[in-house]
């Protein structure tokens, strides 16, 4: 047996009907050259012979005197995780995201190992889909990722791929203390560790509570205790909806550019925009402006280890009417948070971080304070494979994160870069934002009018 850390256990804790605690991500596939009419067929039947699973796939959960350990299924059931579905007619895009909502809704059976893998046939023009959920205790989202890519080539004439519950684990384990990329991790063990962190660093505490006054005194700053209460900041449900869409990464690029912006900059500024027009048609817009969680690297070299990533406080300026001024106020307020950061060491950016944030991972945690909400929306960038990648010869063409909407944090907008291609997925709670899907058009509108706002030429 292998006990669970205190963040895996948390993530177990923290689940609820409502609020399901599993990251999964969707693939779309096209059929290889000169695939035949049985092809997924036979793909199903070659996943099928896979049913001896590797670790982390071949553990479920026990629990001793209120303590989670890892024990290995000696009843593993492989018809249990591997589904092999087919999408009702028409087969578009609308009834994937469809079937995707409604699984990402379900929680998974805690007897058994926490995973599921989804083969779904009937997409459009020779497509088809993998979807695969993993609860967080089991794995973070860097992991996850680090996993498909693993199971994944860059080589379209390569056959004979086992699935992702088949690959021999890597010497590291699937969770591993350096992937600071995951920013709910990171949130689990800035909660944990709050009560040391404010014992142990006074000085830190002296700098939040500087930064609480120089928030009151400056647009540019942002602390954890001015986002408005709004729509997307009620009680959830446990079903939900998934939205997905690609844009060209260079389209994103060149409004950066026009803006002496970052691509993330640019990227607040969009999904600003798209949320400001979607208060707006549910007459919810607040008059301050939305805060946003965001997952920031403080890399300034190109080395890999350490921990050198924070989670900052952005305002989205969804005041702001304007889309040339909407981007310049993201932009300062960006600025800011990572001035604020510069000052320190890496060791008290984690601190500082924990002091600000922890609060929240609390109230979420106790619900004591439901209306303080330290941020609106979490909106998060992962970098992604860089090369075309094939599994069994069939093309990836697009992979999209599905993630974790909190009580009271409705919305969770994740992207994911590939090849040359940047990849929305919006995971919110069905009841909680109604008309989610619109949000996808109101991105359009978003890139639209700063390609306008820039006197940017249509993109071709």
């Amino acid at each position: 047996m292998k006990p669970l850390s205190p963040v895996d256990q948390l993530f177990l804790w923290l689940e609820k009907r409502q609020q399901p605690m599993h990251v999964g991500g969707l693939q779309l596939f096209s059929f290889p050259e000169g695939a035949g009419p049985k092809y997924i067929t036979e793909l199903a039947e070659l996943l099928r012979s896979y049913h001896t699973p590797e670790a982390p796939f071949n553990n479920r959960l026990i629990s001793r005197f209120g303590q989670h350990y890892w024990e290995e299924d000696h009843q593993f059931d492989l018809e249990h995780h591997f589904r092999h579905e087919g999408l009702p007619k028409p087969g578009r895009i609308r009834e994937l995201l469809t079937r995707v909502s409604a699984e990402h809704s379900n929680l998974m059976d805690r007897e058994r190992p926490l995973w599921e893998y989804h083969l779904i046939e009937g997409i459009r023009g020779k497509r088809f889909a993998i979807y695969t959920k993993m609860h967080h205790s089991m794995i973070d989202g860097v992991g996850a990722m680090r996993l498909c890519m693993r199971s994944l080539s860059t080589n379209p004439d390569e056959r004979d791929m086992p699935p992702l519950w088949s690959m021999a684990p890597q010497k590291r384990a699937a969770r591993d203390s350096s992937d600071n990329d995951d920013w709910m991790s990171n949130v689990a063990k800035l909660s944990a560790g709050a009560g040391k962190q404010l014992s142990t660093i006074p000085t830190l505490a002296r700098e939040v509570m500087k930064a609480v006054n120089k928030a009151k005194q400056g647009p540019d700053h942002v602390s954890a205790f001015q986002a408005p209460l709004c729509l997307l900041n009620q009680k959830i449900t446990g079903s939900r909806r998934f939205a997905a869409q690609s844009y060209p990464m260079e389209r994103i690029k060149r409004i950066a550019r026009a803006f002496d912006a970052t691509l993330n900059d640019a990227v607040l500024a969009i999904c600003g925009s798209a949320l400001r027009d979607y208060l707006i048609s549910q007459h919810e817009l607040p008059n301050q402006p939305l805060i946003a969680m965001v997952p920031m690297s403080l890399r300034q070299d190109d080395s890999e280890g350490g921990n050198q990533i924070a989670m900052i406080l952005a305002s989205l300026a969804t005041h702001i009417a304007d889309p040339s001024l909407r981007i310049e106020a993201i932009k300062a307020s960006v600025k800011d948070a990572k001035n604020t950061f510069s000052q320190f060491t890496p060791e008290e950016a984690i601190n500082y971080t924990a002091m600000t944030m922890a609060p929240a991972g609390l109230n979420l945690l106790t619900g004591l304070a439901p209306k303080w909400q330290a941020f609106n929306v979490i909106i998060s960038n992962v970098p992604g494979p860089k090369e075309t990648l094939y599994f069994n010869g069939a093309r990836m063409d697009g992979m999209y994160p599905v993630s974790i909407p909190l009580d009271r944090i409705a919305l969770n907008i994740t992207l994911l870069s590939y090849v040359d291609q940047l990849e929305f997925g919006l995971t919110a709670c069905r009841r909680t934002m109604p008309s989610m899907q619109r949000l996808l058009d109101y991105i359009d509108n978003g890139i639209h009018e700063l390609e306008v706002a820039a006197n940017l030429p249509a993109y071709n």
